[in-house]
């Protein structure tokens, strides 16, 4: 197969969907020779924050000079995003060849694998291929049960922030929810916990407990924010002093619990300077989380907050950066979302509603959400194109000298960015 003809493999549907489960994966990989076994992890779960406390994690690793791996999901703009070694996305030709012999072994399996096990199966590959060393691997989805769960003895279990999301697979309470994001805890592994849950806190305590790990809880109280402003932000914590170039008045949080993971590694043996930790701090970069598009004319923000939690983060974040000024919104969400609610909490921070429709199959139509902000007193205009939607949004905030900023599902990321660029 070509790099066109492994996407579409993959995406075909012939795999199944979300099937939580650890044997379909585990004898995927069996017959590939367990390549996840050669590798070093550092595992990462939690509601929101993961996707930052792997690439921060990452980039202080690569600043100290380790052969890093990194997985991450979902992609924003091409698929290669989920594997990366060194900083680099895998190759289009290697991306081809590597599936290319997954796919009989996985086509000879009784019980296929789903689409994100066949993926991670190929992750697995590239990194055991390249030596990466060690890999930070982020849960798809929960922990016990996630396809990233077959490893074995992680260098470290990482769960950030958890509140309420994927409900219907996950739980209906934070305490179930936990259960399953603690399921990514091994026995003797370090474990470190960067939420502010109590609840949550309590229900990990006891299953590091059980396993008997050390548990390292972020204490946000201790947490002292240096700066904060469209410039980047510094923090102190736990001794270190950094400067983040991720923008987001949550970004602390996720710095003190990649400190927390420096630090305890260090304790492993692994070497990581204090100027490796600055480097890769300021260094860090990460898709669709407070991310400048446009520094002016207008100031062009997007994030991918599409949960109540992260909602609340990025309105937070508007407020911080923005005072009382109101913003311009270009958003979407997935109907299975708490969208009525997240209409509600955003009108108070919207000028204007412009509103599109994300490129997925669950998306909830733009003039339902439309209404809703409309029913919050919000004028709103539902789009059918997400490009006419961006040229709109960016000529009304120019005219009105406002920022705007794109949140509700990160599923618009790329053709939002491809949209405004064209422009």
């Amino acid at each position: 197969m070509n790099y066109k003809e492994s996407l579409e493999y993959i995406h075909c549907g012939f795999f199944g969907g979300t099937r939580p489960g650890l044997e379909r994966v585990g004898e995927l990989l069996g017959k590939l020779g367990d390549p996840q076994d050669s590798l070093r992890f550092v595992h990462v779960a939690g509601t929101n924050g993961k996707g930052s406390v792997c690439a921060m994690t990452d980039s202080v690793l690569r600043a100290a000079g380790y052969h890093t791996g990194l997985y991450t999901s979902p992609y924003l703009e091409r698929f290669n995003e989920r594997m990366v070694c060194d900083g680099e996305e895998i190759s289009d030709e290697e991306l081809a060849e590597l599936t290319s012999y997954v796919k009989p072994f996985a086509e000879e399996m009784k019980d296929k694998p789903t689409e994100f096990e066949l993926i991670t199966a190929v992750a697995m590959l590239f990194f055991a291929r390249h030596k990466c060393d060690p890999v930070v691997l982020e849960v798809g989805m929960g922990g016990r049960l996630d396809a990233t769960n077959i490893i074995k003895t992680p260098l470290i279990s990482v769960i950030t922030g958890i509140s309420l999301d994927h409900t219907a697979i996950l739980g209906d309470t934070v305490a179930a929810i936990a259960r399953e994001k603690a399921g990514i805890i091994k026995p003797g592994v370090p474990v470190i916990f960067g939420g502010e849950s109590y609840e949550a806190l309590e229900v990990i305590k006891d299953t590091a407990k059980a396993c008997g790990c050390d548990l390292f809880a972020v204490d946000r109280e201790k947490i002292r924010v240096t700066s904060c402003d469209l410039s980047g932000t510094g923090l102190e914590y736990a001794g270190e002093r950094v400067k983040l170039g991720l923008l987001g008045i949550y970004q602390p949080y996720n710095a003190a619990t990649v400190i927390s993971v420096i630090q305890v590694l260090r304790r492993q043996g692994l070497d990581i300077p204090d100027a490796a930790l600055g480097k890769g701090m300021a260094d860090a970069k990460w898709k669709g989380r407070f991310e400048k598009l446009s520094e002016r004319d207008p100031l062009f923000l997007i994030d991918g907050s599409h949960n109540p939690e992260g909602i609340a983060a990025a309105i937070a974040s508007i407020k911080h950066y923005f005072g009382e000024e109101k913003v311009c919104l270009l958003t979407g969400v997935l109907r299975d979302k708490d969208h009525k609610s997240m209409a509600k909490e955003l009108s108070k921070v919207a000028a204007e509603a412009f509103v599109i429709k994300p490129p997925n199959p669950r998306a909830l139509e733009p003039s339902l959400y439309a209404k809703e902000f409309e029913a919050c007193s919000v004028s709103a205009k539902p789009f059918d194109s997400i490009s006419e939607a961006v040229r709109s949004a960016v000529g009304e905030a120019k005219k009105r000298n406002i920022p705007l900023v794109a949140l509700g599902s990160l599923y618009m990321y790329g053709e939002i960015k491809a949209a405004y660029l064209g422009l």
